[in-house]
């Protein structure tokens, strides 16, 4: 049995990025960039003012004195002929400072007289003008392979006319529950009968890190149906499956898995709740199966699946960094495994505190909706006391955020 670590690492060496394909630019949102981009011109184009003053040249001013005003230059205009001796230029952010100019003077430094303009500070050649080329050189890298897109390289891809933007495919994956017992989502459960929530749900975070979810449907307790669904769903870049893998009679998925040919990596981990996992490789697919506690599924998704997935699709960044939070509450635990603790983290002077979701039996849901957190506990450490200070991946991105 792979320890925790052991287990995700052996999931991430399996799996590598997948294609590249080229999108409009803001389908390219939250993808990965597949190629370095370079800049096609300087960026600013040409010298620009970057105020609404008065375009002068420096060694004409000093405070007090006036200049002649010669012209006038607006945003999206053209710059007029040179400035000549105690001469400016009326000008407006972003124009073009014309020849001969080195430096512009805020309107509000000035006191316009006619068509002559005082001064009314002192005047230091090079303020308040954006020269051609300061913020990026032509043939830049603007943005490096590997980048996740965010809004700023939405717009630095766009000041660079890049309508089309080369990223990583997203990665289709198909998800598949097992179990005589599951009924669909909109019939009603009688009879020992439960809803199908866990296709719900991986199909959910799958979306929310940018994964295309195929649901597959459900697996009856029989090979002839295991393996037709897992077939088809091999046919996407990685499969999820959701209960079945422990070692009871009904319990399918592994034995099917290995009939159509994928190979086992690794079955049961040291964690709590979660150790049944699994996962095989076929083809260069990856195929994780998740214990079936939709408990268990979430959290061994958040574990294991979402790296993998995230690397697939050219993300470098896959493990979510640890925070630290300092517990409220005592907390015991056996020792042997991992355990994963549900939290609350609440943000109080600067701390992060942690409470409890509630009961962390596996079958009680409403912690997944109170937690907005998963204490990752060492696995042979048995009391964890009030104050401690403990390691807390973030489920949520909303964590400290203030109410209005």
């Amino acid at each position: 049995m792979p320890t925790f670590e052991a287990a995700r690492s052996m999931i991430l060496a399996s799996v590598s990025p997948l294609g590249v394909e080229r999108v409009d630019l803001l389908s390219a949102l939250g993808r990965v960039v597949a190629e370095d981009v370079a800049a096609p011109w300087d960026m600013p184009f040409y010298d620009n003012s970057a105020m609404d003053g008065f375009a002068v040249r420096a060694a004409d001013c000093r405070a007090g004195g006036s200049l002649r005003v010669t012209g006038y230059i607006p945003a999206g205009g053209t710059a007029t002929p040179a400035i000549g001796p105690g001469c400016a230029v009326r000008i407006m952010t972003g124009a073009p400072v014309p020849p001969g100019g080195d430096a512009v003077v805020p309107v509000e430094e000035t006191e316009q007289r006619g068509d002559a303009v005082l001064l009314n500070e002192k005047v230091s050649p090079r303020q308040h003008i954006r020269y051609r080329g300061e913020d990026v050189r032509c043939g830049d890298t603007v943005v490096r392979a590997g980048t996740v897109i965010h809004p700023p390289e939405i717009s630095m891809l766009a000041s660079f006319g890049k309508a089309i933007v080369p990223v990583y495919r997203r990665a289709r994956v198909a998800v598949l529950s097992t179990g005589d017992e599951l009924i669909e989502l909109g019939e009603q459960p009688a009879g020992g009968k439960i809803i199908n929530s866990n296709a719900l749900s991986l199909a959910a975070a799958l979306r929310e890190i940018g994964a295309e979810p195929v649901i597959l449907g459900i697996a009856r307790d029989s090979r002839e149906s295991h393996r037709e669904k897992m077939a088809e769903g091999l046919k996407a870049d990685a499969l999820i499956t959701s209960a079945g893998v422990s070692a009871g009679d009904r319990d399918l998925v592994r034995d099917c898995l290995a009939e159509i040919g994928v190979d086992q990596l690794f079955w049961k981990v040291d964690i709590k709740p979660g150790g049944p996992t699994a996962f095989g490789m076929k083809e260069g697919k990856p195929v994780f199966s998740l214990p079936g506690n939709p408990v268990s599924t979430m959290i061994t998704f958040e574990e294991f699946v979402r790296p993998g997935i995230l690397k697939m699709m050219g993300h470098r960044g896959v493990i979510k960094p640890y925070v630290k939070a300092t517990l409220r509450d005592e907390v015991r635990k056996k020792p042997g495994k991992v355990h994963f603790l549900r939290v609350k983290i609440e943000v109080e002077n600067g701390v992060n505190w942690a409470t409890t979701a509630g009961d962390q039996n596996t079958g009680i849901l409403g912690t997944m909706l109170r937690a907005n957190g998963i204490a990752v506990l060492q696995k042979d450490k048995t009391v964890f006391s009030r104050g401690e200070e403990v390691a807390v991946h973030l489920l949520r991105s909303d964590v400290g955020m203030l109410e209005e």
